[in-house]
């Protein structure tokens, strides 16, 4: 969340979605939704930028109460949705360099200034983002059938490893270590293949932290979570790579979802430096 507070006199609280170099369209902008409780999108010159905001109430977006709503899951979520509709709706005519979610100022003025003070660093995200695209992948491991019940170590004496049964069942636990372990880094070698495969399509790449099993519903550990910078001319060459690496089972150790295009929100950061080498971890 940022937010720019100006003086006492700011008449009201803008809620700033994207930088744009070429005004949107305006039926496309007039159309879209930002936040349910706001007023209309708009536009603001900015130097030689477009910024696309949006009034919203102060009651609901000062830092006291937005910070309690983004802290409640469907609230979160909804403001999520509503910047993308904004991002989106910038992103008609161009390339975009989207904001912060509730990036917020007071007044027209004090938004308007923040943007041209950024000018240089935002023009050169726009010439970098010119004609390219997001691509989303995602590697997990492949889902291992579930293992045998566990074994106690019946008729191993006492069950601590005495006598012949007990040194059978510490060879039967030490083998399937050593099978688990094994399976780990075969899905681990295919994915890093599958990234390697995929960067001679892409522009850029920078991974994200893998996601919890609690986020991706699933029992197999997510391996990589990478963001891909797709030039628009070889978008063809990258979807019929992705198709390969899913479809001929080649890498049986590893699952390969993705999506897109997007818009490339993760080349975008117009806190960061944009000739700085962007393949680095950055926050999911």
């Amino acid at each position: 969340m940022s937010t720019t507070a100006a003086g006492p006199a700011a008449p009201g609280v803008v809620c700033a979605f994207a930088v744009t170099r070429t005004p949107p369209d305006p039926a496309a902008l007039a159309a879209a939704r930002g936040h349910e409780e706001g007023g209309p999108l708009r536009v603001l010159s900015a130097g030689d930028l477009c910024l696309v905001v949006q009034d919203v109430p102060a009651a609901l977006f000062d830092a006291e109460a937005l910070t309690e709503r983004l802290n409640r899951p469907d609230d979160l979520e909804r403001c999520a949705r509503a910047h993308h509709r904004g991002v989106e709706a910038t992103a008609g005519r161009g390339p975009v360099v989207p904001l912060p979610m509730a990036t917020l100022y007071r007044g027209d003025l004090t938004a308007a200034r923040a943007v041209a003070a950024r000018q240089p660093v935002l023009v050169t995200l726009l010439d970098r983002l010119r004609d390219r695209t997001e691509w989303a992948v995602k590697v997990h491991a492949a889902e291992s059938p579930p293992e045998p019940a566990t074994d106690t170590g019946a008729g191993a004496g006492t069950g601590t490893g005495s006598g012949a049964g007990g040194r059978a069942y510490l060879t039967r636990i030490s083998a399937r270590r050593r099978d688990r372990q094994g399976a780990h880094d075969r899905a681990l070698a295919e994915a890093e293949a599958v990234d390697a495969e995929l960067r001679r399509y892409a522009v850029a790449a920078t991974r994200h932290r893998p996601q919890s099993e609690r986020l991706t519903g699933r029992r197999a550990p997510q391996l990589l979570n990478v963001a891909y910078l797709v030039e628009d001319a070889r978008r063809t060459a990258f979807a019929e790579a992705l198709a390969r690496l899913t479809a001929d089972g080649r890498r049986p150790a590893v699952r390969v979802d993705a999506s897109g295009p997007w818009i490339p929100y993760s080349f975008a950061r117009w806190d960061e430096d944009p000739q700085a080498a962007p393949d680095q971890e950055v926050p999911a």
